[in-house]
């Protein structure tokens, strides 16, 4: 999807004490620094670990799909189905790990950070990008694949949230691209929501000017499809409702 998708040398001599009051105060900013990066880092650490123990945490690892692209506070993906999740009485927290105009690539690269210890549940939706740039599906492939095997390792499962590819783009490639969730959702034995998009995809008037990404209603279409695989997905690991 869019992307929303020196140091200066001079003539004049430094003295040795101008030299080295200069590099004390550089290294103290850099000290600064360093324990601001640490506070940050600890502050995230404490929101993520403030869930109360039996949460089911489920984090969304996609695009701008599942950023929420152009949408307003709480009516993006993983907000709204965190919200329909708990009116069916399910105790979880959906965090937002979408980046807009990601690929699989970059989700590949971002993977260990994004998903923090303690996920109960990865919905991993990449590849549309690929896809519109016209990417090898056999790259998308490739990335997906090390993505579930990473997410296996750390016995983190998987509900795999597929794409499909624009006619425009050829019949070869359709076939290709297409193949690759069904595929890999089989080789690792995780559930598979078949389309995204669902419902979704050309209607515009559940899209926004883009034509392409979900507008708050159409998100609600989103939300409604993937429920009920979701909610099985977290009865199977062991979330209580």
């Amino acid at each position: 999807m869019k992307a929303s998708y020196m140091v200066e040398k001079g003539d004049r001599r430094v003295s040795s004490q101008g030299l080295f009051r200069s590099y004390g105060a550089r290294r103290m900013a850099f000290k600064h620094t360093v324990v601001a990066a640490l506070a940050l880092f600890v502050a995230v650490c404490g929101v993520i670990s403030s869930a109360r123990a039996d949460t089911f945490r489920i984090v969304g690892l996609g695009d701008s799909l599942m950023a929420g692209f152009s949408l307003g506070p709480g009516e993006g993906f993983t907000d709204k189905l965190q919200a329909a999740l708990k009116a069916k009485g399910h105790d979880v927290t959906v965090a937002n790990a979408g980046v807009s105009g990601d690929t699989s690539s970059g989700g590949l690269s971002r993977l260990d950070w994004s998903v923090p210890d303690g996920t109960r549940l990865v919905i991993l939706e990449l590849g549309a990008n690929d896809m519109l740039r016209g990417i090898s599906p056999d790259i998308t492939e490739k990335n997906l694949d090390a993505m579930l095997a990473k997410l296996k390792a750390r016995n983190i499962p998987v509900l795999l949230a597929g794409m499909r590819a624009a006619p425009n783009l050829g019949a070869d490639y359709q076939k290709a691209f297409d193949a690759i969730y069904p595929k890999l959702a089989a080789q690792y034995g995780v559930p598979l929501y078949p389309f995204f998009l669902d419902g979704v995809a050309g209607h515009t008037d559940l899209q926004i000017e883009d034509g392409m990404h979900p507008n708050p209603r159409g998100v609600d279409v989103m939300v409604e499809g993937i429920l009920p695989t979701v909610e099985k997905a977290i009865v199977a690991n062991g979330g209580a409702s």
